[in-house]
């Protein structure tokens, strides 16, 4: 099958080079001429693992290819993909500028039937925006269906070629004909390709997001309550995650949620509510509770060292927003950052992949090291962001003799108390006794 991919971010590139996978032929476009000549020259903007490998062979066996031109993209293109931006407004809904400008261009371009699919993250009832957009210039039928992705940073391929579910919103026949089809490959083990109507569709993007950022807010609440109490959140967490009502993901406490995700949708899907006179009072509550627990080791940094962190060193180990990928929107890092330097501390960091994002931000604001342990020469205290894998089995001996101070701040809880006990370390974590 002939499809287009409009847009080439993260879900654009990961949705067109998978189909390409499958066997189809794939047209992604792009408006950022520089952007694809590098990926018509071979070079994958993002970092995702296991993307590169599909990358390279798809485009080297010509079923994936790029271009600016959306009349060459979406030529003799059965389904055209739209993954275009939806970043937030001021006032937190969803910007659909992107979206509707390339519907506007795609109505004269038609020449045959085409289903136009919102890939993007968007609003209920902007597959009838879109429909609209379109319909004004089009000369031939098309289609515009709402199919929400599901793609979790880091596992985005696992999570597209061996999908839970696929939703796809239309009420058309012939559209649901042709998305059957096309994801049939991807469904073999039975798992569900769920037909329902556009705006539920929609609705069922923001839904998803929000209840699983809901529940790492509920996990981060019950360990601010644990370090009050004296209770331990990691054996909370065993307790209550063998529930198979609850279940036992997304319930680790730390440093809040980051992304280009959870946050943005968790703040749309509120404007939609606030927008339709419904006061959606958990979302307000999930939204304050991760923006507090960001920098929530920040206090206990400033008390440990009595109020006074002009000229201390902080060694930071992780900035992207999670393992595995380099996005660092909405990341803690950043907060954390933003939070040392105001207090007079220099901050020296590492990050398997994501220091060349936060160097465009920053500058040379902040130290960026070749490996965690050049970070840590002279410093006076770790803090541990984001939990890469390489963070989880130290060389604490060496740590030892680069530290200044064997003190350690971890927002992702990933040691042992008796371990740092034992190695006689000072350690702060989030919702566990404080090892002093």
């Amino acid at each position: 099958m002939k499809i287009a991919v409009v847009g080439t971010g993260y879900v654009g590139l990961v949705t067109g080079t998978c189909f390409a996978e499958t066997g189809n032929h794939v047209t992604c476009v792009d408006i950022n001429e520089e952007k694809v000549k590098q990926m018509q020259a071979g070079i994958i903007p993002i970092y995702e693992p296991g993307l590169e490998d599909l990358f390279k062979r798809n485009t080297e066996e010509g079923r994936l290819d790029f271009t600016t031109s959306l009349q060459e993209g979406i030529a003799g293109a059965k389904v055209i993909f739209l993954a275009l931006p939806t970043p937030p407004g001021a006032d937190g809904s969803a910007d659909l500028k992107y979206i509707l400008q390339v519907a506007d261009n795609l109505g004269p371009l038609l020449s045959e039937y085409a289903v136009i699919i919102d890939k993007s993250t968007v609003p209920v009832g902007t597959s009838e925006k879109v429909h609209s957009a379109i319909a004004k210039q089009a000369k031939v039928d098309f289609d515009v269906v709402s199919n929400p992705e599901f793609l979790r940073e880091g596992v985005a391929v696992e999570d597209f070629m061996k999908p839970d579910r696929v939703v796809i919103g239309t009420q058309s026949e012939r559209a649901k004909d042709l998305m059957s089809r096309l994801y049939a490959p991807l469904v073999r083990q039975g798992n569900p390709i769920i037909f329902m109507d556009e705006r539920s569709a929609e609705l069922t993007k923001y839904a998803a997001n929000a209840f699983l950022a809901t529940k790492i807010t509920f996990m981060n609440e019950i360990a601010n309550l644990c370090e009050l109490v004296g209770a331990n959140v990691d054996e909370v967490r065993k307790g209550i995650g063998t529930d198979s009502r609850i279940g036992k993901r997304f319930l680790f406490a730390g440093i809040g949620y980051g992304g280009s995700c959870f946050p943005k949708d968790v703040q749309a899907l509120a404007k939609t509510s606030t927008e339709n006179d419904y006061e959606f009072k958990i979302l307000d509550s999930v939204m304050k509770v991760n923006e507090n627990q960001k920098t929530k080791l920040i206090p206990q940094i400033q008390k440990h060292f009595k109020g006074d962190l002009q000229g201390k060193k902080i060694a930071m180990w992780g900035l992207a927003f999670k393992p595995y990928t380099d996005d660092i929107r909405e990341a803690p890092s950043l907060y954390n950052i933003d939070a040392l330097l105001g207090l007079g501390a220099s901050v020296s960091a590492y990050d398997p992949e994501a220091m060349g994002h936060v160097k465009n931000i920053l500058g040379d604001k902040i130290t960026f090291t070749k490996n965690p342990y050049e970070a840590l020469e002279g410093a006076d205290a770790l803090l541990i962001v984001t939990e890469w894998p390489q963070f989880r089995t130290p060389d604490f001996d060496r740590m030892d003799s680069l530290l200044k101070n064997k003190v350690i701040f971890d927002g992702r809880n990933l040691y042992e108390l008796n371990q740092m006990e034992e190695l006689g370390y000072t350690y702060y974590s989030i919702g566990r006794q404080t090892i002093k």
